[in-house]
């Protein structure tokens, strides 16, 4: 009896740290960046893009990330500005290289975009850390 009182006693605990942590798990429906608070947004067709279609809006991401990456490597600085500018490069670089593209020209695409932006990222991240924009 005083095994199963412990137990139950164990139980009625968990539950409720399981509770009380859930309610802090509170989503908020504000989109705040933690750095740059006023990045350019993404171009509304690539917002609007239907499902089928999201692997477009993948790459244009990627285009636009590994363009970021080098421009601070280049600059060996991280202003705002030079690390998120308008999406008007990375749409113009999809658009002339990939807006007639296969769905599988666009993942290998994408992956290589990904690979670049991330071999970037190793040298851009202490240009921006200095900065105070990582």
């Amino acid at each position: 009896m005083k095994r199963f009182a412990s137990c139950a006693c164990l139980i009625v605990l968990l539950s409720a740290t399981v509770v009380a942590a859930e309610r802090n798990l509170i989503p908020t429906l504000e989109n705040q960046p933690d750095v740059c608070r006023e990045q350019p947004p993404e171009p509304d067709w690539m917002q609007n893009i239907g499902v089928r279609e999201s692997y477009k809006r993948i790459l244009v991401q990627q285009i636009y990330r590994a363009q970021s990456m080098q421009r601070v490597v280049d600059a060996q600085g991280c202003a705002c500005a030079t690390r998120y500018p308008s999406w008007e490069a990375a749409e113009s670089v999809y658009f002339e290289s990939f807006g007639a593209a296969e769905y599988w020209d666009i993942v290998e695409a994408t992956s290589e975009y990904r690979r670049r932006a991330n071999e970037l990222r190793l040298e851009a991240m202490p240009i921006c850390e200095a900065a105070g924009n990582w």
